[in-house]
């Protein structure tokens, strides 16, 4: 689309244009974890002070590493859900870095996903 210099729309287009502020930085955890509760999930906090919680059906998974995962470059999030005989199942990750509200939405739209059989 050209907008004519000082037209209709023009300050529209430089809006668009400008800088944006971004959320950065890893942010609040607690925004994810306290999505679970201990009546569906499991929660174990290692020895490396990594952070696993699992549904108690072992089909859903949440790690969070804050000093990132074991052999990985810099991944500060893991959520996987086992798939089953007919579908397979997927896995996303998030690095270190990533805003805890961006991972906390993931989770919540996956659990929103989620029933009982």
């Amino acid at each position: 689309m050209a907008v004519a210099p000082g037209g209709p729309g023009f300050s529209t287009t430089i809006d668009a244009l400008r800088l944006h502020d971004w959320q950065l930085g890893p942010g609040q955890p607690t925004l994810v974890t306290a999505q679970f509760s201990a009546v569906d999930f499991h929660l174990i906090v290692d020895d490396r002070g990594d952070v696993h919680i699992s549904s108690k059906d072992g089909r859903f998974y949440l790690g969070w590493f804050p000093g990132g995962r074991s052999g990985t470059d810099g991944e500060g999030w893991t959520v996987a859900v086992a798939g089953t005989a007919e579908v397979p199942g997927y896995r996303m990750a998030f690095d270190t870095e990533t805003p805890a509200d961006i991972v906390a939405a993931a989770v919540a739209c996956v659990l929103a996903t989620s029933r009982r059989m």
